[in-house]
């Protein structure tokens, strides 16, 4: 499985298996819950988390699944060198996350999800928007690095900028961008949901 975060030196601070460990567990599922979930032995499920197995393509589709989340994050687009394993994330190596169905393009800055946050960079195309509320169990810091947009936080609407910044705590909120040019972000969420 070329290009997956596995792998087997226990001395790296970052692997698939560690990353779906603290997936599962911010979904709060037990082994056993992600096991009988996907078809597979609890034993399995924990030599795949503690980077003893190797999940095939197939495995990664269910878990994903299970877990809401895409099968492309599990995965790198390039070879990370060793060295900067688990320390370094470049630009143009960036994990995808989230769906972009709304027109907004997430991809993960954090390393990988074994701490107790993630840092998201997100990008809200021109005409995005979610007209839902979400309401999601986090502390959340948002902080606009280019463009404008409207967020609504439990109520009440703000226009944002370059340089402003927010807090959720698991209030509702949606957003729109309702500009012509994209809106750039930089989230960090707690615990993380990717």
């Amino acid at each position: 499985m070329t290009g997956a975060m596995l792998h087997s030196d226990p001395s790296q601070p970052q692997s698939l298996g560690a990353d779906l460990r603290a997936l599962r567990k911010a979904r709060g599922l037990t082994l056993t819950d992600l096991a009988v979930t996907l078809g597979r032995s609890v034993g399995w499920l924990s030599q795949v988390e503690r980077g003893k197995s190797e999940p095939s393509v197939t495995d990664l589709r269910g878990i994903a699944k299970a877990l809401d989340v895409s099968v492309s994050s599990l995965f790198r687009q390039d070879a990370v060198p060793a060295e900067e394993q688990g320390y370094v994330v470049r630009a143009d190596v960036r994990r995808p996350i989230g769906s972009r169905e709304e027109g907004l393009i997430e991809e993960l800055l954090s390393p990988d999800l074994t701490d107790d946050f993630e840092v998201v960079h997100s990008t809200f195309e021109p005409g995005a928007r979610i007209t839902e509320a979400v309401t999601r169990e986090t502390q959340e810091v948002g902080y606009v690095v280019s463009g404008k947009l409207e967020i609504w936080i439990n109520g009440v609407t703000h226009e944002l900028g370059a340089g402003d910044s927010f807090r959720l705590r698991g209030h509702p909120y949606k957003w729109h961008n309702k500009y012509s040019d994209p809106a750039v972000l930089i989230w960090v969420i707690s615990p993380p949901v990717y």
